[in-house]
């Protein structure tokens, strides 16, 4: 794919072919991105744009110096920047498809035969289907995607056996090899194999990591390598987004874009949920809590337990955008403007029931609630705790300490 096909991120579109152009590419990359940022996309953008023959070959010609049996002394490169691939030579064709022979891929993934070590490239297939339709997905798409169910996915000691092997290979094609690593969190200290092929590579082989969080990957890969930050998406950015690609209604889209916090992931899944009335839900969830009693409280939970997991993540996440907007509220006197009018009215009602420290407190345990949900927790059971909590911060101004 190329640059302009990623959301955002004009800063490093930008910054990415200068590093190149400039000879300061180096030969391991590290895009850090929380999900939903776009980190995969730009890493795939930058490998097309590493193996455009239009890019990729002139400055090789022109870093070359001349012929040493009297051939025309190659062009000195030239001063302007082209800032992405061209998107029509045989590479790009080839990368766009996820199919060129010089970009490599490496993802977790599980046992597909009994018997066999799991390696990426029995899921390559999968892998492009994949990228086509989940650009933006995570870990847990990818797994389901593959019908991993509840296997835990990883990042195998075979499969860095197989990675240099490949990389050890003379490119086919290109005047580069590319390795694009999703999620080297999932790689134990088996990655400890690849540290001697990253410190001394091939000569024009470039590894490009794509990773969520930091603190998950192995500290003797994150010391060889270039860290790249993506920050998350701008609401502007998400909002144009959905319009253009997902044809949502501008209306729509303003009010998804608004409680996706840069995530154009959890964005998309609002979309297939966007007729949701979570406005209304919360309204019954917070008068059970407030006023009806235990057993409208029963019956909530009872009822919000039968949703998917996805779509309680979504509601607590609606929760905790009205939560932010009603603390901004209370510190900024514009706050408000740009939110649909039905958010901000919640927001004001909000904040004549609760003041700041319980607002963040509930923001807390709303956090937390989605770790556990993203961790198959019994909703019932979490729904209920919740609910008591809720119920003790707003009536007794108690806040909880968490460990």
């Amino acid at each position: 794919m190329q640059f302009k096909q990623v959301i955002g991120q004009q800063n490093l579109k930008k910054e990415l072919p200068e590093l190149m152009k400039e000879n300061r590419l180096a030969h391991a990359i590290l895009f850090l991105g929380k999900e939903g940022s776009g980190a995969l996309p730009l890493a795939l953008s930058f490998a097309q744009y590493i193996v455009c023959e239009r890019i990729s070959r002139p400055l090789s010609a022109a870093s070359s110096g001349p012929s040493l049996f009297g051939d025309a002394e190659p062009e000195p490169p030239q001063d302007t920047i082209t800032y992405d691939s061209c998107g029509t030579c045989p590479s790009c064709v080839k990368a766009a498809a996820f199919a060129h022979p010089d970009i490599h891929f490496s993802y977790p993934v599980v046992t597909k035969k009994a018997g066999s070590p799991p390696i990426s490239t029995d899921y390559i297939v999968e892998w492009r289907e994949f990228l086509k339709g989940y650009m933006y997905g995570n870990a847990y798409d990818w797994l389901q995607f593959i019908g991993a169910e509840n296997k835990q996915g990883n990042i195998t000691a075979q499969e860095c056996n197989d990675i240099i092997k490949k990389l050890n290979l003379k490119s086919f094609e290109s005047e580069y090899k590319v390795l694009v690593m999703w999620l080297p969190e999932y790689l134990g200290n088996e990655g400890n194999k690849l540290l001697k092929l990253i410190e001394e590579p091939p000569p024009n082989t470039v590894f490009l990591f794509v990773a969520e969080n930091e603190s998950q990957i192995l500290a003797t890969i994150l010391s060889r390598v270039q860290l790249v930050k993506v920050p998350l998406l701008e609401d502007r950015e998400i909002e144009a987004a959905l319009v253009e690609r997902n044809n949502a209604n501008p209306e729509t889209a303003a009010r998804i874009a608004a409680v996706s916090q840069g995530n154009y992931h959890m964005a998309l899944q609002m979309m297939q949920h966007a007729d949701e009335d979570w406005q209304e839900l919360l309204r019954d969830w917070l008068n059970a809590i407030m006023k009806t009693g235990p057993v409208a409280q029963s019956k909530w939970v009872d009822e919000i337990s039968k949703l998917g997991r996805e779509k309680q993540k979504q509601f607590l996440q609606y929760f905790n955008h009205l939560l932010q907007l009603a603390l901004k509220m209370q510190v900024f006197e514009n706050a408000g403007e740009g939110y649909p009018e039905k958010d901000r009215d919640f927001a004001m009602r909000l904040n004549k029931i609760t003041g700041m420290e319980q607002q963040e407190a509930i923001i807390t345990e709303l956090d937390n609630a989605a770790y556990y949900i993203e961790r198959n927790a019994n909703s019932k059971m979490l729904f209920m705790a919740l609910t008591i909590k809720i119920y003790h911060i707003i009536k007794d101004k108690i806040v909880f300490l968490n460990e």
